[in-house]
């Protein structure tokens, strides 16, 4: 990995004007038999001309500093790889990585920003997005995409391109996706002689299978699907709910429709008992209590492949299941270019080479590093005949019920309060009707 120092500076050039001047000088001069006759004498002043810039000159070297959260540590050298690819057709641009985790990177990223000392170019994921483009510290690349000729939007997954959209102007690229399915054991069904999910379940199908696996005796459950944010708002959008109101002045999270998606939710813990507690967990986590063989269903992100890999039993994927309609998320990484960086049209380049290009997308895919946001489907050819799970073209089906969770200014805070609240309705301190007034109230103040 190349070493990294962020400078940032503002330059100003003061440009030197030489104007050539005339000045006449009267030299008497003597003729024979006559007068003095005054003979004006021109005096030149040389004046310094500057060539104009040769076409056929090498560019000038440009450096240009890029910010990642999720590069580190397992994909460093995919990134250099990468690298290596741009620089090869870019001669006289290189590239330089700064890398933080994920949880230090936004309160670092920040403070590169108010320190004047910010990347050229920084990843962002969708959530985080609204936040900083809302600040003016994004570049609008919309006149570097006119610019280019080479460049055509479609070469993105709409949602993923429209997600890194705000107020008319593309404040960044789509590198990557993730989508959340459902992951299940095939064990488990064969044992309680079950045929497995389908992409057309519903929640429903899901409990009434899960209650035929459930064996809390023995430490078995049907499903896990958590009761938080981000499996609320995707939950909510099946179930016809919205967050805000059109204009996002006034939040409706408290609506018929939102109440009734989170008692769904609610449910599978205490009416349906399919769904193991926080307390009979016991702190082990979901994807652990699955992988031991102890979860018939679990809704979680593709990022589990590997860790799943080596269970002790079979498992495949499917569309997760829905309510009214089928709503899945939609996690999308990009990239954004710093509005004040002294090389756009570079910054430009690089985003879209690392956004979109043949080559950044074939080593994404071998890598596992995500999934390119592309629409070329030919990019996932090999990544579909990977194994397990067998059914991955589920991952791509996915896409056509993703939704993007809600944003506004002031994220962190709107799901933070949302999850403090879920979790006095987990603990039966509220019910979901007084938990969702209450957010509806810390939400607009949030708004404001």
């Amino acid at each position: 990995m190349k070493a990294k120092g962020y400078r940032f500076s503002l330059v100003a050039t003061a440009l030197g004007l030489l104007a050539a001047a005339c000045a006449p000088a009267a030299t008497p001069v003597v003729v024979e038999n006559t007068v003095e006759v005054p003979v004006t004498q021109i005096v030149e002043v040389p004046v310094e001309v500057t060539a104009p810039p040769d076409p056929t000159a090498a560019p000038e070297p440009v450096t240009l500093t890029y910010f990642t959260f999720s590069a580190a540590p397992d994909h460093l050298d995919h990134l250099d790889a990468m690298i290596a690819a741009f620089e090869a057709t870019h001669p006289n641009v290189t590239i330089e990585v700064e890398t933080a985790p994920f949880n230090e990177y936004f309160t670092k990223l920040q403070t590169l920003i108010a320190g004047g000392t910010a990347p050229d170019i920084f990843e962002l994921n969708y959530e985080n997005f609204v936040s900083y483009a809302s600040k003016g510290v994004l570049l609008d690349l919309s006149s570097q995409s006119a610019g280019d000729a080479s460049f055509a939007a479609d070469v993105y997954y709409p949602r993923a391109y429209d997600a890194f959209s705000l107020n008319g102007m593309q404040l960044g690229l789509p590198a990557t996706f993730s989508t959340v399915v459902m992951f299940y054991n095939k064990a488990l069904f064969d044992q309680a002689g079950l045929d497995y999910p389908t992409s057309d379940w519903t929640w429903a199908d899901a409990v009434a299978a899960g209650q035929q696996i459930n064996d809390p005796a023995a430490g078995v459950y049907g499903l896990y699907s958590p009761t938080q944010f981000w499996e609320f708002y995707k939950k909510a959008a099946q179930n016809d709910c919205e967050f805000f109101n059109a204009d996002k002045t006034e939040a409706t999270i408290n609506s018929p429709q939102c109440v009734e998606a989170l008692q769904t939710m609610v449910n599978f813990v205490q009416t349906d008992k399919v769904m193991p507690s926080d307390a009979d967990m016991g702190g082990v986590s979901d994807g652990d209590l699955f992988k031991s063989g102890k979860l018939g269903m679990i809704v979680t992100g593709i990022w589990m492949f590997s860790a799943f890999e080596d269970a002790g039993f079979e498992w495949d994927i499917v569309v997760e299941p829905g309510l009214k309609n089928q709503a899945t998320h939609f996690f999308a990484n990009g990239v954004s270019v710093f509005a004040a960086t002294q090389h756009p049209q570079e910054a430009w380049e690089w985003a879209k080479f690392f956004t979109s290009s043949p080559e950044a997308a074939t080593i994404r895919v071998e890598a596992g590093w995500e999934l390119p946001a592309v629409s070329d489907t030919a990019v996932f050819d090999s990544y579909l005949q990977q194994t397990p799970p067998a059914n991955r073209q589920a991952v791509l089906d996915s896409l056509n019920f993703a939704i993007v969770p809600p944003v506004i200014e002031r994220q962190s805070e709107m799901q933070d309060a949302v999850n403090k609240l879920l979790d006095q309705v987990k603990l039966g301190q509220l019910t979901p009707q007084e938990a969702l007034d209450q957010a509806k109230l810390e939400i607009e103040a949030l708004l404001k």
